[in-house]
């Protein structure tokens, strides 16, 4: 049977860190043998190249930089309506402006998946001129994925196209469940003098790492590590010295991904303070579960919630509330075998949920149909 073909469309792709990126990679690659896939990105600044990544064929349209976290590249619309022509499927991550205008410019006549990963949060007066193009870009999709219903109920644009909406859970990544799986069986119980909390993401607004901090300036008989980096590094040390923790509070910066195993396994609890719905899903909650860690999240209007589950996976408090996140992590350091049990709850929901062979032949299936 003749494959499908397949344009996969994002602002950016691999070695560019970010979850939608790591999304893009996992499909590209996953897929890569049973579809005919070619992957347009845009470069962060300079000139078009294209090069095989891990086999797969990715272009990287030129751009002149990055405004409002979207590449300016006119070469990208080009580029996209020149790949069309050869295309069965164009699969699109939103938000990406340039995409779904690029689209609608293409004249493409063949499907047209999304993946609509969250809505624009924050950059409202790009929001009154992209809102026109982003709705007719929605009415011409013939499929959008998301991986979480929480992504359509909390969603400002997704419940008007709900009848075009398939859930597609995330998987995680088959080198962390690997790492994880063999952690798991060879893990030797220790007793610690103080627990270990996890922070793994960009050191950036919604993350919400200023509360993170205000939140454990009251917490005892813990240690917090924070691993990233991002706009607000400097100004988090900062704070974790007024407040007087920065004896308990561990900045590692970015990290590869040994150290990063290494963190998950070292940690008792995880941590994803976010405080807005930017953070949509929170790909790093999964990959701790993997490794039998509860995690505490926030209750935000996405997919954050739906994925490590107040009270069964872990503890759920609400967005910006320092009190709320201090008591919750209190309640992990007081509370050692409800907290090791939620861990063992963590890794089998991963193992029901979020298995990569789940997303990789949800997506096919969204192709084939």
């Amino acid at each position: 049977m003749k494959k499908i073909s397949v344009l996969q469309v994002n602002k950016f792709y691999y070695p560019h860190t970010g979850g939608i990126e790591k999304v893009v990679q996992q499909l590209a690659e996953g897929l890569n043998d049973k579809t005919n896939m070619d992957v347009l990105v845009c470069m962060e600044k300079g000139k078009t190249k294209t090069e095989i990544i891990n086999g797969v064929n990715v272009i990287r349209a030129g751009s002149l930089g990055v405004l409002f976290s979207v590449p300016i590249s006119i070469i990208f619309l080009w580029k996209l309506k020149r790949l069309s022509k050869e295309k069965d499927v164009m699969h699109f991550h939103m938000p990406f402006p340039v995409g779904d205008l690029g689209c609608l410019l293409s004249g493409f006549k063949g499907k047209v998946v999304v993946w609509w990963h969250s809505d624009v949060v924050r950059q409202k007066l790009l929001m009154k001129f992209y809102r026109p193009i982003m709705e007719k870009f929605l009415r011409r999709a013939d499929v959008i994925i998301v991986a979480t219903q929480g992504h359509i109920d909390g969603s400002d644009v997704l419940p008007k196209y709900r009848e075009k909406c398939v859930i597609i859970p995330f998987g995680v990544d088959p080198m962390i469940w690997e790492k994880s799986s063999e952690y798991l069986r060879e893990q030797i119980p220790t007793k610690r003098e103080n627990v270990q909390m996890l922070f793994v993401g960009r050191l950036v607004y919604y993350k919400g790492c200023d509360v993170l901090l205000e939140a454990f300036r009251s917490v005892t008989g813990a240690e917090l590590t924070l691993i990233g980096s991002g706009d607000l590094e400097a100004e988090l040390k900062e704070r974790a010295k007024q407040a007087g923790i920065e004896d308990r509070v561990h900045f590692l910066g970015a990290v590869d991904d040994e150290q990063l195993s290494r963190a998950f396994a070292d940690c008792d609890v995880f941590v994803l303070p976010s405080v807005l719905k930017s953070e949509a899903f929170g790909l790093v909650q999964i990959e701790a579960m993997a490794y039998g860690k509860p995690v505490i999240n926030t209750n935000l209007p996405s997919g954050v919630p739906y994925v490590s589950l107040d009270g069964i996976t872990g503890l759920t408090v609400p967005p910006s509330d320092s009190k709320a996140l201090s008591a919750a992590m209190q309640w992990m350091v007081d509370h050692e075998s409800e907290r090791m049990e939620m861990g063992r709850k963590a890794r089998e929901r991963v193992e029901e949920c979020y298995r990569m062979e789940d997303m990789l032949n949800g997506v096919l299936k969204v192709y084939e149909a």
